[in-house]
């Protein structure tokens, strides 16, 4: 796949279909050229955001324990590949496949092959989607607002079976509020790996915070914007290539997985004004607004506005006041 050869009417059909972020009454892959040109592209993008994910899932120390990856609902494939190439394709003996698209199967099965030629790759099996049998590590990417519920309930039923999940969705409103609520579903029977840096209740959704929603954002490459064809797919797409907001879900059944106390994590961006900045933070005390004035640690201050690394600090605070970091 080039430039060249993208199949334009095929990604403005799929750009309308994820715009109207209704559920999906059938297949919406009608060709390889369809996840061609989507993988090429859009895929891309949720590839940086899982990069951003995976870059998070290291600086937490946390790194999957079972060797077989189960990409459901893969479309192209992209997360489960962007999953196996960080922690090394060593790392893993099988990869599953399923989308309900029998030409998204495929692709993703032969990319994935291609990819990492020592895998054992195949298909996921009807009888092992309604099987007891153990998942391993359940890979699930841009799905959320597509599934009716009865999809939404088998989801879940992998979700039991599974050691590990990594979910990653688009940082909207609905969308993160909603992947919020699954997380209180879970997290009886899960350790909560990130973003959260607590194993308690999501203060996202406690009363009163109605108009919060946990999300992030990934950097695209920088070398993107000094590329004709990367600037042109972005107009005439009608995207905005530097904004990739995301939300997130990292579930592990070990406990030793849960992050060290003290840790807070960043909700959204922060904001920067002249003489401070003001972050929405998260951790076991719940949600607040903190400031940091710019005098009381420059380089903070500049880093935050600067970083394109994950926004996970061990604050020195008084009240809602940051001093600096803990050393």
């Amino acid at each position: 796949m080039t430039w060249e050869d993208l199949d334009w009417p095929a990604l403005d059909r799929l750009r309308a279909g994820f715009l109207e972020g209704a559920p999906n009454s059938g297949p919406y892959w009608k060709s390889t050229s369809d996840l061609a040109s989507y993988d090429f592209t859009y895929a891309e993008r949720i590839g940086w955001k899982w990069d951003h994910v995976l870059r998070e899932l290291k600086q937490r120390g946390w790194s999957p324990s079972s060797r077989s990856v189960f990409d459901w609902g893969c479309g192209s494939g992209v997360a489960a590949r962007r999953v196996i190439s960080f922690f090394g394709a060593d790392h893993f003996d099988s990869l599953l496949v399923w989308d309900h698209s029998p030409v998204a199967g495929d692709f993703a099965t032969e990319a994935a092959t291609r990819a990492f030629p020592t895998l054992n790759v195949a298909q996921a099996t009807p009888g092992f989607l309604t099987s007891a049998e153990p998942v391993g590590l359940l890979i699930i990417s841009h799905v959320l607002n597509e599934l009716p519920p009865e999809a939404l309930d088998g989801l879940r039923a992998l979700v039991a079976r599974a050691e590990a999940v990594l979910w990653v969705e688009p940082g909207t409103h609905a969308v993160s509020r909603s992947l919020g609520a699954l997380r209180e579903e879970f997290r009886p029977h899960f350790t909560v790996v990130a973003p959260c840096t607590h194993q308690n209740a999501c203060p996202v959704l406690a009363a009163g915070n109605e108009r919060d929603w946990c999300h992030h954002f990934a950097p695209a490459p920088s070398e993107i914007f000094a590329n004709s064809d990367w600037v042109k797919f972005g107009q005439r797409a009608g995207i905005d290539l530097r904004s990739l907001p995301y939300c997130f879900l990292a579930l592990d059944r070990s406990p030793a997985a849960a992050a060290p106390a003290g840790l807070s994590r960043i909700i959204g961006r922060p904001e920067h004004f002249k003489p401070y900045a003001r972050v929405l933070n998260c951790d076991a005390t719940g949600l607040a607004e903190l400031t940091l004035l710019k005098r009381s640690d420059p380089a903070l201050y500049k880093q935050l506005d600067r970083t394109k690394e994950p926004l996970v600090y061990r604050w020195r605070r008084e009240g809602n006041s940051i001093l600096g970091l803990e050393t």
